[in-house]
């Protein structure tokens, strides 16, 4: 008998391969779909657990020692001993399958629900600059009664046009909920300022 543990996947295929198709490996749990039904193939195969018989892959005899049942043509013991022990092996898999999933599940609730948690504080409370940061120095030039134009930014902050406007119209405006005011006057520069 082999000493090598299987997986609960590799367990519930083996077995339902044994109590159900001849040998013939057919069936998966449902959670194993696509790429990885040729990854669990190919590591039944690397380990010796199942071979190629024609078109289709079948339980080998490290398969069998894996589950400890009596490979065919050796002498079985008792017949109802060898189900007793698959249907064993199955209510294992599907026992150790479903914990895992539960387990899934409620890790997956617990990371959604906190995930709105954060939403609804985000929404419920503004975002603000750090104190220290350039755009912090940006929202104290617009709160001035002169307000500022691009050129003042982009002089107390070494930004370029682009940035400045970027950072008026993205940060400030969509991210802060700020309402920013521009006028123009005749022959001057545009000034911004928060309404």
């Amino acid at each position: 008998m082999s000493t090598t543990p299987l997986t609960p996947a590799q367990h519930a295929i083996l077995a339902y391969a044994l109590e159900h198709t001849g040998g013939r490996i057919e069936w998966f749990p449902e959670h194993i779909q696509g790429g990885a039904r040729r990854k669990v193939l190919d590591g039944l195969a690397n380990r010796a657990l199942i071979a190629r018989h024609g078109d289709v892959w079948v339980v080998a005899d490290g398969g069998y020692d894996a589950l400890g049942v009596p490979r065919p043509g050796a002498r079985a013991a008792n017949r109802k001993s060898f189900v007793a022990k698959l249907d064993a092996v199955i209510a294992q898999a599907e026992q150790a399958q479903t914990a895992r999933d539960e387990a899934d599940l409620e890790a997956a609730v617990t990371a959604a629900e906190a995930a709105w948690a954060q939403d609804a504080h985000r929404t419920a409370e503004p975002r603000r600059p750090r104190a220290d940061s350039k755009q912090a120095q940006v929202v104290a030039m617009l709160q001035r009664p002169e307000g500022a134009t691009v050129r003042q930014i982009m002089q107390a902050t070494g930004w370029q046009p682009h940035t400045v406007r970027g950072t008026l119209a993205g940060a400030l405006k969509k991210k802060l909920g700020l309402t920013i005011v521009s006028e123009k006057s005749q022959g001057g520069e545009r000034v911004y300022r928060l309404a």
